[in-house]
């Protein structure tokens, strides 16, 4: 095998709907979990995709996480809900809870949840995007385990803490940004040390503080916040959302997903949605939207630079070339999911 192949997206959605079956997750949440992670992989976010399978599936085997979800309304206003995910999927749990939202605010206009008690949630975009559909905006938040020092600090403390946010527009495609709080997310380390390869300069640091190329002493050590002291504000922020407002675990505290097998993560997230027709009519919200999308293109170009792409244009090409062509796949991802397959009574052709 190369070191890359590409697998019909098909094929695998159905595989890995098929594998979470096997672990006692209820149908319609197994293809919940598994359009999360295909989608991830579709749109180029390979580190949030199917390569997290082996780790899910040992997480609910070894009974730290529930297979079947759970979700409970603590406290219920006009504007907000506090939700208890019941140490259930994470991306489960934000699904149900983006869509109590969207249906929450076609009343309330604009309406905040908080979630604790809950796990790692995939790609932050698979709950935003959802908000699109209703002409809404979306935002999503996740605190995660402790991978990054503060600025100046050389011991982890927050996580990568990503969040999303999708913008409706007109003719032109949504604005979907989707990002992690560090200069990249941890998963892309871990993959880049399961493929045996290098990683860049400026993604993070040793556990003495120097930076490093190789993914396993970056693993030991901290990933860096984007643009330095302001990433790291970022993220301390979306720490206090969805972790300290929650009532989840925050910072250290926080378990960590690949090696704590005794333990509930209590992860915590942090969701809105907003009404635009409650703000601005429709019509008019999506042309300015479409306005400011056609500026923003037209803007004159630095040298070098063939075109100026909006936050979520890049995945949806991605997308649409990987539903063609397959999604491309290491051949050791491509070799753990065919193992846990025949572990599980499943073929991964």
């Amino acid at each position: 095998m190369s070191e890359t192949v590409r697998v019909s997206s098909e094929k695998l959605l159905r595989f890995t709907t098929e594998v979470f079956e096997r672990v006692r997750v209820p149908t319609a949440e197994a293809i919940l979990i598994a359009e999360s992670l295909v989608e991830a992989d579709l749109t180029g976010v390979d580190s949030h995709g199917v390569s997290r399978i082996p780790i899910y599936v040992k997480r609910i085997e070894t009974g730290v996480v529930n297979p079947a979800s759970r979700l409970q309304i603590l406290q219920e206003y006009p504007g907000a809900v506090i939700f208890d995910g019941c140490n259930s999927m994470g991306i489960v749990t934000g699904t149900r809870v983006m869509e109590y939202l969207l249906q929450k605010a076609e009343t309330s206009g604009a309406v905040f949840a908080t979630v604790r008690n809950s796990n790692h949630f995939g790609i932050a975009a698979f709950f935003t995007r959802r908000a699109l559909a209703k002409d809404m905006v979306g935002f999503a938040s996740s605190n995660a385990p402790s991978t990054m020092a503060p600025w100046g600090g050389i011991r982890p403390y927050l996580g990568t803490n990503p969040f999303s946010v999708a913008v409706p527009a007109g003719k032109q495609l949504p604005i979907v940004l989707d990002m992690a709080t560090s200069v990249v997310a941890q998963g892309k380390i871990i993959l880049a040390a399961k493929e045996g390869k290098q990683i860049p300069l400026g993604w993070a640091i040793s556990k003495t503080g120097e930076p490093t190329t190789d993914p396993k002493e970056a693993l030991e050590g901290t990933v860096l916040p984007f643009g330095g002291p302001k990433g790291y504000g970022i993220a301390l922020l979306i720490d206090v959302l969805s972790g300290v407002l929650s009532g989840a675990a925050f910072g250290v505290h926080l378990n960590n997903m690949w090696n704590n097998f005794s333990d509930p993560q209590n992860v915590g997230h942090c969701f809105a949605a907003v009404d635009v027709k409650k703000f601005l009519p429709l019509e008019e919200f999506k042309a300015k939207i479409d306005q400011m999308i056609l500026e923003i293109k037209g803007n004159p170009r630095a040298k070098g630079v063939e075109e100026i792409f909006l936050p979520g244009e890049l995945e949806h090409r991605n997308r649409c070339r990987n539903l063609i062509e397959g999604i491309p796949m290491s051949k050791n991802v491509y070799e753990d999911l065919r193992q846990l397959g025949k572990r599980l009574g499943l073929a991964f052709d």
